[in-house]
């Protein structure tokens, strides 16, 4: 494959900052990544990739590889809508943020006062009590990883619970792991529980509640959560399983139902640029700035809780943002793992610069398989050892 590098002026509104030119060697050590980047690519067979970087708002790179759906041949392009799967939970941590700056609810609230629910969840000493949505939003709650852990194999089985209802009848046969706030633990319910906070207290569907709070005042015109809107169906990316060597597509739609607030976010690049703008402090303009106050989003990004090396980095929970640490200096980010969707983000607060990337592949069956997790975490190596260093270092930081 063949790298391809775009140098480009910006396309969004920035602050002085961000019109300075990339820093020196830049443009070389990109080079490399890009290089890198198509060797991980090919060694793990992945189908269809995007990786873009940005200062403050400006796109510096912007890589597309392969196809979005090989049925069609229609390749990755700029307009590609791929799934983010567990980004969304920054989306959903944003949004529980703007609850609470409008005194709506507290973050050292217990869940049990919003979900009363989840009081039939077995704790011993009543810690269930004792979960916070402070807790929740730093997955140090104490509830289980997994979202649905009995069965769901089958064909005609959903993709994911699809009601409420559902997840209640499952609280009975559900405990609280460890003391609250003891320790970190990945959990996806702990982010659907807080996506049933976000409708109770604001008397609307999440999706409604995300879209008309958070996507559409961020400029995010061409993302949506879930099944994909017809208009947008012929930019929807494919997503597959390697298995024996045989690439196999497993749809271009899927329904997260009742975890959309988990991870049911669906975007192209230019869209998750805007949204990454937002996060550098350079929003694309006033009404996206208006989104969350950047003293709260600062907040966001305060150590809640010590996770240890997790991911192959050194990492701290901060409020719905993991908190990696390399070489001393902390970034803010997010991955994401859902079907053949495999991505992440992450943001440098000091200078503004972000790296974004997702793939379309993963392998599954027998070992050894391709896998996409390696080439993610590859390449957010080479972002952290080559690139971003030049933005602290250069004539471009801050």
């Amino acid at each position: 494959m063949r790298a391809v590098l775009f140098l480009l002026f910006p396309t969004l509104l920035v602050t002085p900052a961000a019109a300075q030119s990339p820093p020196a060697g830049f443009a070389e050590a990109w080079a490399r990544v890009a290089r890198a980047y198509d060797a991980l690519l090919e060694r793990e067979q992945i189908g269809g990739s995007s990786l873009a970087f940005f200062q403050n708002g400006r796109e510096l790179a912007f890589e597309t590889r392969g196809l979005a759906d090989e049925a069609s041949g229609r390749p990755v392009d700029r307009n590609t809508i791929f799934h983010w799967a567990s980004i969304t939970k920054t989306f959903t941590a944003i949004a529980l943020l703007q609850l609470r700056d409008r005194g709506l609810l507290g973050l050292d609230d217990p869940i049990v006062d919003h979900v009363p629910e989840l009081k039939k969840v077995y704790s011993e000493d009543g810690a269930v009590e004792r979960v916070t949505l402070r807790h929740l939003l730093s997955h140090s709650g104490g509830f289980r990883s997994a979202t649905w852990p009995w069965g769901g194999d089958e064909p005609w089985h959903p993709f994911e619970p699809t009601e409420w209802a559902q997840l209640v009848a499952m609280f009975p046969y559900t405990r609280v792991e460890f003391e609250p706030g003891s320790r970190w633990q990945y959990s996806n319910p702990g982010l659907v529980f807080l996506g049933r906070v976000i409708e109770t207290t604001s008397g609307e569907d999440y999706e409604a509640f995300m879209v008309k709070r958070v996507l559409r005042p961020l400029g995010m015109e061409r993302s949506y959560f879930d099944l994909t809107p017809p208009d947008l169906l012929p930019d929807r990316s494919n997503n597959y399983f390697v298995r024996d060597g045989e690439r196999l597509a497993n749809g271009l739609d899927f329904d997260t139902g009742i975890t959309v607030s988990n991870g049911g976010l669906n975007a192209p690049i230019p869209d998750m640029a805007r949204y990454l703008a937002f996060l550098a402090g350079t929003p694309p303009d006033e009404r996206a700035a208006g989104v969350l106050p950047r003293e709260t989003l600062l907040e966001m990004w305060r150590p809640q809780i010590r996770i240890g090396e997790e991911d192959a980095l050194e990492q701290s929970m901060g409020l719905g943002f993991f908190l990696p640490t390399v070489d001393g200096h902390t970034y803010v980010g997010h991955t994401g793992t859902q079907l053949g969707f495999l991505s992440f983000f992450y943001l440098d607060p000091e200078t503004g610069a972000a790296a974004i990337a997702v793939f379309n592949t993963d392998g599954r069956g027998a070992t050894p398989r391709p896998s996409a997790d390696r080439a993610r975490r590859e390449l957010r190596e080479h972002l952290f050892r080559e690139i971003f260093p030049l933005f602290r270092d250069g004539p471009a930081g801050r």
